[in-house]
């Protein structure tokens, strides 16, 4: 009898703890399965797991294909390659990587910024490519990756008329306005005891020549034209300062990208795209 009344009881004692481990599982919910327990096979089972790692490829390749959109920083005062006629930028560098854009089946998208800040732009992430007149340097290679050139361009000096100024070796000692970041900038410091001003743009420069706070400009070709034709009592001397090429500064990182934009440049170029572009913008004296 005794036996059977302590048998009773155990019944009674283990039916009371499995009644209180259910009501333990529905007051947490978020509670981790049990090691073994079916919930734990499943999030292990292979198509599982394999399904996530797949769709991450896919998106980091279209990042550098088809669909999405292309950011271009620029400086938009620097024309006849990058300004504004009214609130959109155009010039050969924004109609040139907007043909580039197509050929990868993306939309263009231009952040106009100060020059220097276009090459932080990218590394960060915040634009895809950088094109503003962009001549390769070795210094900028440390940073960036080009594609190929696009075109070919000449720095030259604006002086005043009048001016004793008459070629490169003048510059001695001078005071040298340029625009901050830009191929002029980095070849004036060449130039023997003269004194850089820097400018945030390219006409800020040019107004401090015609107010006669500087001695000279360094700077583009073709804005130079752009600027003297706008400007009185200014001139471009006819000696070249350097020769430089252009070409799309692209992250170190995104190879994929440098390829294709290569790609659509050699298309671009083959099929006179790129040549009747810059046609548009400049015309033969």
């Amino acid at each position: 009898m005794k036996k059977k009344m302590i048998s009773m009881m155990l019944c009674a004692v283990m039916t009371a703890a499995m009644v209180a481990g259910c009501g333990s599982k529905e007051a947490e919910p978020n509670e981790a399965p049990a090691a073994g327990s079916d919930v734990e096979e499943d999030a292990e089972a292979p198509a599982e797991t394999g399904a996530p790692a797949e769709e991450t490829e896919g998106e980091g390749e279209a990042e550098v294909s088809e669909g999405g959109t292309l950011v271009m920083a620029t400086n938009a005062y620097f024309e006849p390659y990058e300004y504004y006629e009214g609130d959109q930028i155009v010039g050969i560098d924004a109609e040139m990587a907007a043909a580039v854009a197509e050929k990868l089946g993306m939309e263009l998208q231009i952040e106009d910024m100060e020059f220097d800040s276009i090459i932080p732009a990218i590394n960060s992430g915040k634009a895809d490519i950088g094109v503003a007149g962009m001549t390769v340097t070795e210094d900028r290679l440390v940073n960036v990756n080009f594609s190929n050139p696009y075109t070919t361009a000449t720095q030259v000096i604006i002086v005043q008329e009048g001016s004793e100024i008459a070629g490169n070796d003048d510059l001695e000692g001078k005071i040298i306005g340029v625009q901050l970041g830009t191929t002029g900038d980095i070849f004036a410091e060449d130039v023997t005891d003269a004194t850089i001003e820097r400018y945030n743009k390219g006409m800020d420069a040019v107004q401090a020549l015609s107010n006669g706070i500087i001695d000279a400009v360094i700077i583009d070709n073709e804005p130079a034209k752009q600027f003297v034709s706008k400007a009185e009592g200014l001139k471009i001397l006819d000696e070249e300062f350097v020769t430089e090429e252009y070409a799309i500064a692209i992250a170190k990182d995104n190879e994929g990208l440098l390829e294709k934009v290569n790609t659509a440049l050699e298309e671009l170029t083959a099929d006179g795209t790129i040549q009747s572009i810059i046609d548009k913008y400049i015309t033969a004296e």
